[in-house]
């Protein structure tokens, strides 16, 4: 009878334990969604960003969705970031691709409740939270050194980027920063591809195939993911493989081909689902105020989360380029 009666109340005391933990609300309310707003969505490097930002929310188990414009254009991507912030969201990730046009409506959107971290390009003169991504300045230095080592310290070099892209221009300055020590290389040409490889071709291939003599160069720097493979295709076609050195940017495939092939000297690899993965863990945090350095994020006078974090780098070349690739292999793709 004592036994029945023992087993009677622990079923009673589970019982309202586990009432008790069903009235517990949960930690992440289903309304609960944030959003990510890339500037060039058919580029493989934000497609690894997407890759990351959605395991993230997986694991957090909150609704996420990636957009922005599927080429370069900074009006199309304001647009979607502003349509974003129309449906109130829990939180935004944003790549400015101008960060003077950006501004105001980040400071907006700040205002209203809505945490805004900037990845991969800042808008430092915004009320953004923090900024996630590569120390750009550092990563210009790393290529401006590459190319200057393999060119022996004597050269022209053409440089190609999207001149007012402010990630891009930190780039440009530290490349510039970089030659200041090698006297005997000279920045010959700097080219706007606008973010496409077809364009980073026919610019390269116009260059190599005029005959104006200001405009020959010993060697390439590409200070975004698609001058790389563009400038690559353009030396191939012309017969030029690994005749021109080419320090290109970020890991894409296209571009880790063209190492293996020995087109492509080298590459500055970014960590975009880094950068996508803990911006979203960034947000979360803030939409829920779990850093209590100040009251509530919204009010405190400077941000509660570091105010930038560097995600770093990693030079690829043909020496380290099967170990890079055999690591990747083993890692689970979206």
């Amino acid at each position: 009878m004592k036994l029945n009666q023992t087993l009677r109340s622990i079923f009673a005391i589970g019982l309202l334990a586990g009432l008790l933990g069903s009235c517990q609300k949960p930690f992440h309310e289903k309304t609960e969604k944030y959003y990510f707003l890339a500037a060039n969505t058919s580029l493989p490097y934000w497609q690894e960003a997407q890759a990351g930002f959605m395991a993230a929310a997986k694991e957090l188990g909150v609704k996420a969705e990636f957009d922005g414009p599927a080429s370069y254009s900074p009006d199309e991507e304001l647009a979607d970031f502003q349509k974003a912030v129309e449906r109130h969201p829990s939180g935004i990730l944003v790549s400015p691709a101008r960060p003077e046009m950006f501004k105001s409506a980040i400071d907006a959107a700040v205002k209203s409740g809505i945490p805004v971290i900037c990845v991969d390009s800042d808008a430092p003169d915004s009320a953004r939270v923090l900024f996630i991504g590569t120390d750009n300045f550092q990563a210009g230095i790393e290529s401006g050194k590459r190319i200057a080592d393999i060119l022996h310290g004597q050269g022209r070099v053409a440089v190609i980027m999207i001149p007012g892209q402010l990630n891009l221009d930190e780039r440009m300055r530290g490349v510039q920063e970089a030659l200041k020590k090698y006297p005997g290389i000279k920045i010959a040409r700097t080219l706007d591809d606008k973010g496409d490889p077809r364009i980073a071709n026919d610019q390269i291939s116009a260059l190599l195939e005029g005959k104006d003599e200001k405009n020959k160069f010993d060697g390439i720097v590409c200070l975004e993911a698609s001058g790389g493979p563009g400038a690559a295709e353009a030396l191939h076609r012309l017969n030029l493989d690994g005749k021109i050195p080419i320090v290109a940017m970020d890991k894409n495939q296209e571009t880790l081909d063209y190492i293996k092939q020995g087109v492509i000297s080298a590459t500055v690899g970014q960590k975009p689902y880094t950068m996508s993965f803990y911006g979203l863990k960034f947000l979360d945090d803030l939409h829920h105020n779990i850093v209590h350095e100040f009251k509530d994020w919204r009010t405190a006078p400077v941000s509660p989360l570091p105010a930038r974090v560097d995600t770093g780098t990693a030079v690829i070349d043909s020496t380290n380029l099967p170990a890079f690739q055999a690591a990747q292999a083993t890692h689970a793709q979206p």
